[in-house]
């Protein structure tokens, strides 16, 4: 039986989601042993997929790369949206960003490490400023639903130095520094 227009004897796709899994496998890659450590054979490992799904689906590890970013930022940025969308005056809007940072921001690892990882490539390749670019105006956005621009700014700004401290700071901080911090940017 010859293949069909799907590329299988059966008629059927071989590997449907492959695409996807390389993706994610690719984040996990990362999450684990940063950019640097991401390589086509390391990631079609963790897809469990041939090493020529690799140049199949992707035209290299930069295209990869940066379909995996995209899909991250895509992800986090939703999930920002939909908390400050269910927010319906300034105190729950309040509450949101404080949800946001010490639940979606300090409660993920690997979502942290991955964002650090994006900032770093950010900061030498154009093509992943853009995505950053991109995220930080969603984020803006959803914030500018319950605060004015500058706050909204201000907001963002300190939701990603926190990340950052996060990240880097040995010692523990107190969670109620995120509700202080939030209260005195948005004070009226």
């Amino acid at each position: 039986m010859a293949p069909d227009a799907t590329g299988s004897r059966s008629g059927r796709k071989n590997d449907p989601d492959r695409r996807d899994r390389i993706i994610d496998a690719c984040l996990d890659v990362i999450a684990e042993s940063g950019v640097a450590g991401a390589s086509h054979r390391r990631i079609a490992e963790a897809a469990g997929v041939p090493l020529g799904s690799m140049t199949y689906h992707f035209d290299g590890i930069d295209e990869l790369l940066h379909e995996a970013f995209t899909r991250f930022s895509h992800t986090i940025s939703a999930r920002f949206e939909e908390r400050m969308a269910a927010a319906s005056d300034a105190e729950s809007a309040r509450a949101a960003v404080v949800d946001i940072i010490r639940e979606d921001v300090f409660g993920n690892g690997r979502e942290l490490v991955l964002s650090h990882e994006l900032y770093t490539l950010a900061a030498r390749k154009p093509a992943y400023r853009a995505l950053t670019t991109a995220w930080m105006l969603r984020s803006r956005a959803a914030l500018e639903r319950h605060f004015d621009p500058d706050t909204a700014r201000l907001l963002d700004a300190l939701i990603e130095g926190l990340s950052i401290h996060r990240a880097l700071d040995e010692a523990e901080r107190d969670p109620e520094e995120v509700v202080i911090a939030v209260a005195r940017i948005t004070a009226v």
